[in-house]
């Protein structure tokens, strides 16, 4: 029972850090880009043509870059993404997770930053505040060789609960190309596509029409290791937490032995009375299955209701003890998410009740071979 629920419980919370990831880191980042030898002279060309593709569901240009963000007397690395909002919100999660402000509020010329919860708490950092940007370029000007900096104004503050929220940071396009110097020219094309395990090959497709060279990328380049490490921890887990119910069926074998050492007798009478031996085989596999039955089902349900519910005790437990167990400055998201899959409770069910019928079957053999005769000699 203990073993069936425990596993139902961690794999439920195994998939709903796979969702959450994929919902909020991908959500963020593109599922794909297409990037030109240099700078995308015509994007609105290439736009155009990808969004044709009928597995493409949004595209939009981009300008990106890493730089540092000063303000609040500290320093901190960050991402630049330069983006048109009206376009933006169709590839992207951001307008739904803004806590203050909106993509509206980056306007051409105005140098308006949108930043991520973490940032602006560990810089200090509110509406309307100031930061100065700072990129690893420097100019070369009468006074010497200094680096290009810019002053922005905070516009928003989002926050999707991950990583994202510490060094990701949206401007808009044409600012980003003032201060990137690309001309006016986006770097790349960023896609929504229907399907994210189908990223790669969709952008593959959308780029052989068009016209130059093109640099593809998609999202299993830039953060598929890390789905990969998720779906091989939820294998292993599952694996070695299966070998708890295993133990469990162990136990099954070892209580089934003690019943039929303790009632040796008993089955011998049966025995002279006329019962076969696939009788007597019979009763102990009932009883065994019974034990193994019972205990899954329970489990099931346990786990089941585990997992609808380990969100809520989670957070329940985090405000009664003052104390946050999951950090969204260590780990990818602040809260323990949770998606059960009833595959899942398939698998884990029928697993333990085939090791549970399978724990009955020596035992049930080595009481149907107990000989009447030697069994009562003594008694």
């Amino acid at each position: 029972m203990l073993g069936v629920a425990v596993l139902i419980i961690v794999l439920s919370v195994m998939n709903g850090f796979d969702r959450e990831l994929k919902q909020r880191i991908l959500g963020m980042v593109p599922h794909a880009v297409i990037q030109g030898a240099d700078q995308l002279r015509d994007w609105e060309t290439v736009d155009a043509k990808v969004e044709e593709h009928p597995r493409v569901l949004a595209a939009a240009p981009f300008i990106q870059g890493q730089g540092m963000v000063t303000g609040g007397g500290d320093v901190r690395g960050v991402m630049l993404n330069g983006v048109l909002p009206e376009q933006e919100r169709s590839v992207s999660i951001i307008e739904n997770h803004m806590l203050e402000g909106s993509l509206d509020d980056l306007k051409s010329g105005e140098f308006g930053m949108i930043i991520g919860r973490l940032m602006a708490s560990s810089l200090r950092l509110q509406i309307g505040d100031k930061v100065t940007v700072v990129l690893p370029e420097a100019s070369v000007t009468p006074a010497g060789v200094l680096p290009r900096l810019k002053r922005f104004t905070v516009k928003g503050i989002f926050s999707v609960g991950a990583e994202l929220d510490g060094n990701y940071t949206l401007i808009h396009m044409d600012d980003a190309a003032k201060l990137m110097r690309t001309g006016g020219r986006a770097q790349g094309v960023r896609l929504l596509v229907d399907d994210l395990f189908a990223a790669p090959k969709v952008a593959e497709q959308a780029a052989r029409g068009l016209d130059g060279r093109y640099y593809i990328s998609d999202w299993t380049r830039t953060h598929g290791n890390l789905f990969q490490a998720i779906r091989m921890e939820k294998t292993m887990i599952g694996l070695l937490l299966m070998f708890i119910v295993a133990v469990a069926a162990f136990n099954i074998v070892s209580t089934l032995v003690m019943v039929v050492t303790d009632k040796t007798a008993d089955i011998a009478i049966l025995r002279t009375m006329g019962a076969t031996p696939g009788r007597i085989m019979r009763i102990f596999i009932i009883q065994g299955g019974v034990i193994g039955i019972f205990g899954t089902l329970v489990g099931t349900a346990l786990g089941v209701v585990g997992a609808l519910n380990i969100s809520a005790f989670i957070s329940w437990l985090e405000a009664a003890l003052g104390h946050q167990f999951l950090s969204a400055d260590v780990y990818f998201i602040s809260y323990l998410p949770s998606q059960l899959q009833w595959q899942d409770v398939a698998i884990i069910s029928g697993a333990g009740l085939a090791m549970s019928l399978l724990a009955t079957i020596y035992p049930a053999w080595r009481a149907s071979r107990i000989d009447p005769a030697e069994a009562l000699r003594y008694e």
